[in-house]
């Protein structure tokens, strides 16, 4: 496979990708997600950065098992209406790692990524951009990137990385 002698790393944005996901009526399993990321894309780390909300721990800790390396956002607001905006993080940590990994994939369709997606490709350190929904993605990235940018659409991914229930 392409990837699998290169050591990549993954940086997700977790509420882009489970809107993208929920908008398409479907449930997205993270634990074949992260496998795919592997295999895929030889994401030996994938950094899953998300708004921490306690209530929610179980989740984390299954993340973890799953083999993913969480970032928390302290988030605001009350209990129905949280945001936890973890754009600056991402951004931060993929540069802060910049000289661990050979290529960078960036799991969101979110436009406030275009610099670092732009300068990743620049210097030839981006494997992929996954984008949730490929009907519902920054005119940033759709228009402004180079051709030669990979995008692929989680869309075309539904029946090999969606949850399967009632069985």
């Amino acid at each position: 496979m392409r990837w699998e002698k290169e050591n990549n790393y993954a940086f997700i944005d977790s509420q882009n990708l489970y809107k993208g996901i929920e908008a398409q009526g479907w449930r997205l399993d993270y634990k074949k997600f992260r496998i795919y990321l592997r295999e895929k894309y030889g994401a030996t780390k994938a950094y899953f950065f998300i708004g921490f909300i306690p209530k929610h721990q179980k989740i984390y800790e299954t993340m973890e098992r799953y083999g993913y390396d969480i970032i928390f956002k302290p988030v605001v607001g009350n209990g129905d209406s949280v945001k936890g905006n973890v754009d600056a993080e991402l951004v931060l940590q993929a540069m802060h790692e910049y000289r661990n990994y050979d290529k960078a994939v960036i799991v969101s369709g979110d436009g406030d990524f275009y610099c670092l997606v732009s300068y990743l490709h620049d210097r030839n350190k981006l494997a992929r951009v996954i984008v949730p929904d490929k009907h519902k993605y920054s005119i940033l990235l759709r228009r402004s990137l180079p051709r030669s940018v990979g995008l692929t659409f989680l869309n075309d991914l539904q029946k090999r990385l969606g949850l399967q229930t009632g069985k």
